[in-house]
């Protein structure tokens, strides 16, 4: 059996990763997105425990202490985190692990795991972005503002990931995206000893 992978997949909000993964993980096998715990309040549609673990503020800080994320982080009013344990239960059971985090969860996760690879998702273009974030119908328009202003930061950090998709036609990033982790899996390094 092949050593299993932990990958991460960061994009600013807008660029297509949540539609990303949902059609990766259609037709994927052996690859699950790990579930993160936030404060944030649940949308519509959401479900607890599968899109994330839904948690109070003071059970998210609890967590922290009990030092029980491999990375977490406040983006904008709310804080995010990885649990350590769920994602070394799917590592252990030969299931390869997406992380759906930011840029300073990425960072985090580089200082525990050397071996991971990372992944940034950037959109065609700032206008695209923008366009997306308004077409999305989520959000009021200081939000939006807010989250642009947040897209400029995560943007500026794409160097320090193995690879860098641009995010035009969803089909063809899937594909890219399936070939990364084909390719990732194939590697010396990666086959049993």
């Amino acid at each position: 059996m092949n050593r299993s992978i932990l990958f991460i997949l960061s994009a600013p909000s807008g660029a297509g990763k949540t539609s990303l993964l949902h059609a990766l993980m259609n037709d994927a096998e052996g690859v699950a997105v790990s579930v993160s715990h936030t404060t944030r309040k649940q949308r519509p549609g959401e479900v607890d425990g599968q899109h994330y673990h839904f948690v109070s503020v003071e059970e998210f800080q609890r967590m922290i202490a009990d030092d029980a994320f491999i990375e977490h982080a406040q983006v904008f009013d709310n804080f995010y985190g990885t649990s350590k344990a769920a994602v070394r239960q799917q590592l252990d059971s030969g299931t390869d692990v997406i992380l759906e985090i930011d840029w300073q969860g990425a960072e985090q996760v580089r200082r525990r795991f050397d071996d991971c690879v990372s992944i940034f998702i950037l959109p065609p273009s700032i206008a695209e972005l923008h366009r997306r974030l308004v077409s999305r119908g989520q959000d009021e328009p200081d939000v939006i503002e807010g989250r642009m202003q947040k897209s400029w930061d995560e943007i500026s950090h794409w160097d320090g990931y193995d690879y860098v998709l641009i995010n035009e036609d969803l089909a063809e990033t899937e594909a890219r995206l399936k070939t990364i982790i084909s390719a990732e899996r194939l590697r010396r390094s990666q086959q049993p000893d």
